[in-house]
């Protein structure tokens, strides 16, 4: 439909035709339909199977360089495993479908929840956005643990893939391979750099010493000749870090005005949902009956 109405052109007063708004804008709707358009047809469908917990788990990329050059302390660096930690809660604090996140050394997995519609359980939509959230927080809290006299060389790098776990038992032992993956590493790493850094050896004679070696060798390794109780080695070291919500209670002051117009501090408490992060073991039973609202119905 068009308008008319009065304008003065020239000194004379004229009719003009004044068109809608619509026809003077093109939508974006409008615009998207283009000749050009069907190279969205390339676009591969990577939306993950409904029902299945959605990992995302992330690895360092080239981390041995990465960590000799910012000075890691061997065989681990608290400061880093914190700040691993503490990326990894930057991700589920974003992403709160995330209701389990496990992690050890340079690498983290984090488990959307089977009913999760996050950006339409697209893989790369979520595997991108979990690494990036996780990359940059990496970076912004560096100085929190490492402080100003160790500074970042360079940005770090993680890769990502996404793989899905169609039921609670397939789930559970997945972290429970994680987590057993944690163990053997942090037992070989631990005898490996005593060896070196206690025994004089250099590495390449370390990696010969214990090749063929199972489990009690290396204990016994480390118990007879430096007198290493593995046992009561830091737990965070030999489980990992596994990040759930929890509800805690906290109390706050709040200044209430009265009737009277004064005010008043009062304390009140409510329940908030945080991340907390456990250094337990996950292999067992224990853990799922003490949380039994990390997992979902199979029957979804």
């Amino acid at each position: 439909m068009l308008f008319g109405k009065a304008c003065i052109l020239g000194g004379r007063a004229r009719y003009c035709v004044v068109k809608p708004l619509a026809c003077l804008f093109t939508t974006s709707s409008n615009m998207a339909k283009s000749k050009f358009e069907y190279v969205r047809n390339f676009e591969t469908d990577d939306t993950c199977l409904r029902n299945c917990y959605i990992v995302v788990r992330l690895d360092g990329r080239n981390f041995h360089k990465f960590t000799d050059q910012h000075k890691f302390a061997k065989p681990n660096d608290n400061r880093a495993l914190g700040l691993m930690s503490r990326s990894a809660r930057s991700v589920m604090e974003e992403l709160e479908d995330i209701v389990i996140a496990y992690g050890q050394s340079d690498e983290f997995s984090f488990v959307f929840k089977r009913t999760s519609t996050w950006f339409k359980r697209r893989a790369s939509k979520l595997m991108t956005h979990v690494a990036s959230q996780f990359s940059s927080s990496y970076v912004f809290y560096w100085k929190e643990f490492f402080g100003e006299d160790l500074p970042l060389l360079y940005p770090p790098s993680f890769d990502g893939r996404v793989v899905l776990y169609p039921s609670n038992r397939n789930l559970k032992d997945y972290l429970s391979w994680r987590q057993a993956d944690c163990h053997v590493n942090n037992l070989y790493n631990t005898v490996f750099w005593t060896l070196v850094q206690k025994g004089g050896l250099t590495t390449a004679q370390a990696e010969e010493r214990l090749k063929g070696t199972l489990a009690a060798d290396k204990n016994e390794i480390l118990f007879s000749e430096f007198n290493i109780n593995y046992n009561t080695e830091p737990v965070v070291l030999k489980k990992g870090t596994t990040l759930i919500w929890e509800k805690r209670d906290e109390t706050v002051t709040k200044h209430m005005k009265l009737p009277n117009a004064e005010e008043k501090e009062v304390e009140v408490t409510r329940s908030r949902r945080r991340v907390q992060a456990h250094h337990c073991d996950v292999i067992g039973e224990q853990f799922w009956e003490e949380h039994p609202d990390i997992l979902e119905d199979d029957n979804c």
